[in-house]
C-alpha cells in the first residue's frame, strides 16, 4: 500500500491453541499515519492477531514489527510509543480519574506526568479528572482509556472494540478524536464489528476470516463501484427487460427498487451497455454502478457469523 517502511509488518504469523489454529500465516501492513480498520467475525482472530502486536503472546511461527522492530526480541523499542485498549480498558475503581492516569505515567517518567493534564483536557474529562472512576459512564472510562494511550505520545493507538458503551455522542467524539489523531500523523489500528463506523472512520481494511486474510487494501476500493452489477432507470422496464433478456453478457435483470438490477457475466459489456440499449429503443434514464457498503463486502468475503471469542 505505500512504499514506505510500514508502521505495522506481519509475515507468515501463525498461532494455535491446542489444536485449534486462532491465526494460520497472517501476513499484512498498516501505513503509517492512517486509521486501519480489522474486521472479523467472534472467533476470526481478530484479538489473538492484537494480543501478539502488543506482545502479549507470541506466535508460533512468523514475525511481527512495529515501527521497524521485532517485538519479540526488541520489545522495548517496538512498543515504547504504542497505546492500547484491549478489549475494555480497566482502571482502580477507587481512585480518580487523575489518579489512575499519575499511576500509569509514574513508570513512564517525568514526560507522561506532565502529558496527564493535556490528556484528560483532550478526551473531555479536565472536569471529572478529580471523581472516582467508579463513578463513571462506561463512554467516561472508554475515553479515559484514550487519555492513558496519550501518556506515551503514541506513534500507534490500538482500539479494540472502542464503541462498545457508548451513546451516539460519544461514538462522535471518538470518530472525532481518531481524525485527530490521523491529521497529527498518527497511526490507529481499530478492531470493530461496527462496519458502518469503520467505513466513516478508516482509509484501509484488512478483513480476516477463520484466521485467514482475505482481503485489505484502502476502504475505497473495497466498497466502490461494481463492474458487474448495475442499476438501470428507463422509462418502460418491461420493454427495457425484454430487450437485455438478448444480451450475450447479461446474466441477470430484475426489478429493484425504482431501478432494473442489471448482472453482467463480462465486466468489460458495462463500457458499451448504454449505446446498445438506446440502440436498442430502451429510453434510458440513468445506468449506474452498485455501490456496495463494507457491510455488503464483508459478508461476502467472511463464511460465517462465529459463536467464540479470539
Amino acid at each position: 500500500m505505500t512504499t514506505a517502511t510500514p508502521l505495522i509488518h506481519l509475515r507468515g504469523v501463525s498461532k494455535s491453541y491446542g489444536p485449534r489454529t486462532a491465526v494460520s500465516d497472517l501476513s499484512f501492513d498498516v501505513p503509517a499515519g492512517c486509521a486501519y480498520g480489522f474486521l472479523g467475525h467472534n472467533g476470526a482472530g481478530k484479538t489473538t492477531v492484537i494480543r501478539m502486536l502488543l506482545g502479549l503472546t507470541s506466535p508460533d511461527t512468523g514475525t511481527v514489527h512495529l515501527d521497524g522492530h521485532p517485538v519479540d526480541s526488541d520489545r522495548l523499542a517496538a512498543l515504547g510509543r504504542v497505546g492500547a485498549i484491549v478489549e475494555e480498558p480497566r482502571f482502580h475503581p477507587h481512585l480518580t480519574g487523575w489518579e489512575n492516569l499519575r499511576v500509569v505515567a509514574a513508570v513512564r517518567g517525568p514526560q507522561a506526568l506532565r502529558r496527564i493534564g493535556p490528556a484528560l483536557e483532550r478526551v473531555g474529562l479536565a472536569d471529572r479528572a478529580r471523581d472516582r472512576v467508579a463513578a463513571y459512564s462506561q463512554g467516561m472510562r472508554q475515553r479515559l482509556g484514550i487519555a492513558r494511550c496519550l501518556l506515551v505520545d503514541p506513534k500507534l493507538i490500538v482500539l479494540d472494540e472502542p464503541t462498545n458503551g457508548l451513546d451516539p455522542g460519544g461514538i462522535l467524539q471518538l470518530r472525532q478524536l481518531v481524525a485527530a489523531f490521523v491529521a497529527e500523523g498518527r497511526t490507529v489500528f481499530v478492531s470493530s464489528h461496527v462496519l458502518d463506523e469503520i467505513e466513516r472512520v478508516c482509509q484501509y481494511v484488512a478483513v480476516i476470516d477463520r484466521g485467514r486474510l482475505v482481503a485489505e487494501g484502502p476502504v475505497a476500493e473495497l466498497v466502490g463501484g461494481s463492474a458487474t452489477e448495475y442499476d438501470l432507470v428507463c422509462r418502460d422496464q418491461q420493454a427495457a427487460l425484454t430487450v437485455l433478456s438478448t444480451h450475450p453478457a447479461v446474466t441477470s435483470a430484475a426489478p429493484s427498487g425504482g431501478a432494473i438490477r442489471v448482472t453482467l457475466g463480462d465486466p468489460r459489456a458495462g463500457t458499451g451497455l448504454v449505446t446498445w440499449l438506446v440502440r436498442s429503443g430502451v429510453d434510458v434514464v440513468s445506468l449506474t454502478p452498485v455501490r456496495h457498503s463494507l457491510e455488503d463486502r464483508f459478508l461476502s468475503l467472511t463464511s460465517r457469523v462465529g459463536d467464540q471469542h479470539a
